[in-house]
Order: C-alpha cells, then structure tokens, then sequence
C-alpha cells in the first residue's frame, strides 16, 4: 500500500511543484484583487486546496493520454504509466477521485463559481488531447491555468467584470511563453513521435515567438493594474518582472534544453513577484 501511494503521488506529480505555482499564481492574483486586499479566508483556502488537487488531476489524465508516446520521450520514460507501475485504470480511477474531491471544495462557493468550475473541469480534462490536433495546445493550457481568475471573481463577487477577463488573457500569454520554453526541451522527442507544439511550429522564431508573448504578459499586466487601481508598488514589481524576461531570453538563446527547462522554472518567481506586488500595494496604497 505504501509503495501504491508513492507511485500514485509521482503520477500526480506532487514532487514536481511547479505547475501547481504556475497555476497558484494567476489564482492569487485574482483573490487579492477582487477582495481588494482582503479576500474572504475560508474561499482563499478553497480556492488553494482547489488548485493543488486540480492540477494533481490534470497531471494524472495527462499521462493517461500520453501513455503511448511517454515511454519514447526521455524526460518522460520514467513517469508511473509508462513505466508500468500504475495502469491505466487505476489512474482513470485517481483522476476521477481528484476531481470529486475538487468538485466538493467548489460546491462551497455561490452558485456562479459552481457553474465556472465545469468549464474549469472540461479545460484540464482536455488540454492533453490538444497537442495531437493543434500546434498550439499553450493557448488551451493558458486558458485552463488561468480560469481561476473568473472563478475567484464569480466567488468574491457574484460577477466576472471585464478586468477578469483581460487578466485571464495575460495569463494565457504567460502560459504560451513559458510553455513553449518547456516544449523547447523536449523538441526533438516530439518531432520523432508527432507531438505538435508551438516550438516546432515557429522553430527558428521560436524565441522572438516567446518574446512577444511576454511583452503581451507585460502590457496586460500593466492595464489590468490601472483597472484594479494600483499604483507604484505593483507597477514596481510589473517593472521587475521584466528583467526577469530580459533573464529567461538570455537563457533560451542557444535552445540548450536544460537552460530552457531553467528559464521555464524561473517563471515562478514571474507569478510570485507580480503578487507580492499587488499584497504590498494594498497593503500600503
């Protein structure tokens, strides 16, 4: 039994946090500032256990899609399905659990947050399949990392003002950024095996593909900043978070794939200092 557990939590990839703060961030963001500095603690607390057991389940289904294609990639080969230590049933089985327990700690919200955690629930679930049909599953990965923001708002406020919307679509270019870093890393395993993503579709534009995606990130950001009313603490942060861009591109000019992976992990410290900046600035407006 201990030994299922521990095959059970690498399939949902709870020794790997970053996806889990990748998808944090955008959610605290949104918390913050439709509470106005003061969310309600008992739907924070929803809202964090919600995105750990969510994108748990999101990591599991994952793996079940690409449980035919995992064991020729290298960095994956490894992973639980495709080394034969869990099933395909039984992650079928923990990917249903995770998100019964997911849906339990939303049916805590009003009635328009139960009603967005559906979509929220058909985007995880399909994000997976994304990558055999189009070249750019990081939009669909953007809008599933970021539907905590209308979901916070829907929560806080009973509605999703258009400043919820703006910032879900500076989030999904967040996501294509940072993403197709990560694809950057396994792009030749994913041309031998017919993975499409957005780093074989641009190929040499690959990196003048991701600045532009951040400078998108930067401009909403920006604007979305102004909507919510905050000031020079936050646009400090916005400002700081742009070296860290200027850092990641340094880090991706030759495509090494351990610096790609590196300059994907950075965007971490992206997520946490634009919402340090925006606790800071409600804290001393």
């Amino acid at each position: 039994m201990k030994e299922r557990i521990r095959q059970y939590a690498l399939l949902a990839r709870m020794h790997q946090p970053i996806g889990t703060l990748l998808l944090l961030w955008p959610t605290l963001w949104a918390l913050w500032i439709a509470g106005e500095g003061r969310p309600d603690t008992a739907v924070v607390f929803v809202f964090v256990a919600g995105v750990f057991v969510m994108r748990s389940a999101g990591c599991v289904i994952n793996d079940f899609a690409d449980r035919k294609i995992d064991p020729h990639v290298r960095r994956t080969m490894h992973r639980p399905i495709a080394s034969g230590e869990v099933t395909p049933a039984e992650a079928l089985g923990l990917f249903v659990a995770l998100c019964l327990l997911g849906f339990g700690l939303v049916l805590t919200l009003n009635r328009l947050a139960v009603l967005y955690s559906f979509a929220g629930a058909a985007l995880a679930a399909g994000y997976p399949f994304m990558k055999r049909w189009t070249y750019l599953p990081q939009v669909h990965l953007g809008v599933a990392f970021g539907w905590g923001i209308p979901m916070a708002f829907a929560a806080l406020t009973d509605e999703t003002p258009p400043l919820a919307w703006l910032m879900l679509t500076g989030v999904v270019a967040w996501a294509v950024a940072y993403d197709t870093m990560y694809a950057m890393v396994d792009r030749e395993d994913d041309v031998r095996v017919g993975v499409k993503s957005s780093a074989i579709l641009f190929g040499d534009a690959d990196r003048g593909f991701v600045g532009a995606s951040q400078l998108a990130v930067l401009a909403v950001l920006v604007l979305a900043g102004r909507q919510a009313g905050l000031g020079a603490i936050y646009n400090g942060a916005v400002a700081l978070s742009a070296l860290l861009f200027l850092y990641q591109q340094h880090l991706i000019h030759h495509r090494e794939p351990a610096a790609c992976f590196k300059a994907f992990l950075n965007n971490n410290w992206v997520g946490a200092l634009v919402f340090g900046g925006i606790v800071a600035d409600y804290a001393w407006p």
